[in-house]
């Protein structure tokens, strides 16, 4: 029954982990998408040289910046899923010697419905912030 356990948990993780990866990715692509639009190309020829060149600076700096942020969370909700993993493995392990099985899946469910929301909250609020350096 704990290797049960202990193999879902390491399959969310690994899920968790992916999505999180292809989140960035995806905000990555997206960023690049921005910042080659092809109405600020049209744009740039049009204005001055000079003006142009600050204009790529500033999206190149929000680009860094958006990407090394979007890093930045990755990492941490994976260290917070890691954490939380760990603890919720001590939980079931003293809960599995003296429970039922059912018990056990319900932790379980309720461990997998939590992280999911954490992935969730913390994608809304990386578009968000996506959304807001590239309107801004």
């Amino acid at each position: 029954l704990v290797v049960v356990v202990v193999v879902v948990v390491v399959v969310v993780v690994v899920v968790i982990i992916a999505v999180v990866q292809v989140v960035v990715v995806v905000q990555v692509v997206v960023i690049v998408l921005v910042v080659v639009d092809v109405k600020e190309v049209e744009e740039i020829v049009v204005v001055v040289v000079e003006a142009a060149a600050v204009v790529v600076e500033v999206k190149l700096v929000a680009l860094v910046l958006v990407v090394v942020e979007a890093v930045v969370v990755a990492v941490v909700v994976v260290v917070v899923v890691v954490v939380i993993v760990i603890k919720v493995i001590a939980v079931l392990v003293v809960i599995a010697a003296a429970a039922s099985v059912v018990v056990v899946v319900v932790v379980v469910v309720v461990v997998v419905v939590v992280v999911v929301v954490v992935v969730v909250v913390v994608v809304v609020v990386e578009v968000v912030i996506l959304v807001t350096v590239t309107f801004w």
